[in-house]
């Protein structure tokens, strides 16, 4: 069984998914992928630095992440347009690395993904965990984290999918919101019931 991971820029997946992993759940971070396919040699970085110039890289040929992201969250298009040259080719590793996840005879693995239900990468799981955090941490946690100001925190926010739709289409939830220990208490009764469910 796979379960797709998801939730708000900062809500913790990462962390959640280390949890899940230290009691033994295999997992592929849809993030990873991403940035595998943008670097220097791959196609998708070339058809990228063509759109936007030379403006988007660093010196060394690698994405400049922060022009680019600036770029895509001023402009829907751009956005949906970066979106359609990396999404088909983040999909095709991912296929990938789950068949390795169904071939390691784990009960269950998980395909943590930011954008599962945008991207369309929910149809390729069986069953959805949302990590949710209430919205004003998501930005605070994010200005930190990415070194940005609170609007542009607020518009990577907006940008997404609204919390409240994330949670309706949400098999299960995770409240990220509190300590570490209870993150971890959850993690554990949730493993216990994907492994039952498969049992």
């Amino acid at each position: 069984m796979i379960i797709g991971l998801t939730g708000g820029i900062a809500s913790g997946k990462s962390t959640v998914a280390r949890a899940f992993a230290a009691l033994g759940a295999p997992w592929v971070d849809a993030d990873d992928i991403a940035r595998e396919v943008v670097e220097p040699g791959e196609p998708a970085l070339a058809e990228i630095a063509e759109r936007f110039g030379a403006g988007v890289l660093n010196g060394d040929g690698t994405l400049n992440r922060r022009a680019l992201r600036e770029i895509v969250f001023a402009d829907e298009r751009e956005r949906r347009w970066l979106e359609s040259a990396t999404h088909p080719r983040i999909r095709e590793r991912l296929v990938e690395h789950l068949a390795r996840i169904h071939a390691s005879g784990a009960p269950y693995g998980l395909l943590v993904s930011p954008l599962l239900f945008e991207s369309g990468q929910s149809e390729m799981v069986d069953r959805t965990l949302v990590i949710d955090v209430p919205e004003a941490l998501q930005i605070e946690r994010t200005a930190a984290r990415d070194e940005v100001d609170a609007d542009q925190a607020r518009a990577i926010v907006a940008a997404q999918m609204p919390r409240r739709e994330r949670l309706a289409r949400a098999d299960d939830v995770l409240d990220n919101g509190g300590s570490e220990a209870a993150m971890r208490r959850r993690v554990s009764e949730l493993d216990r019931y994907y492994r039952e469910l498969v049992a």
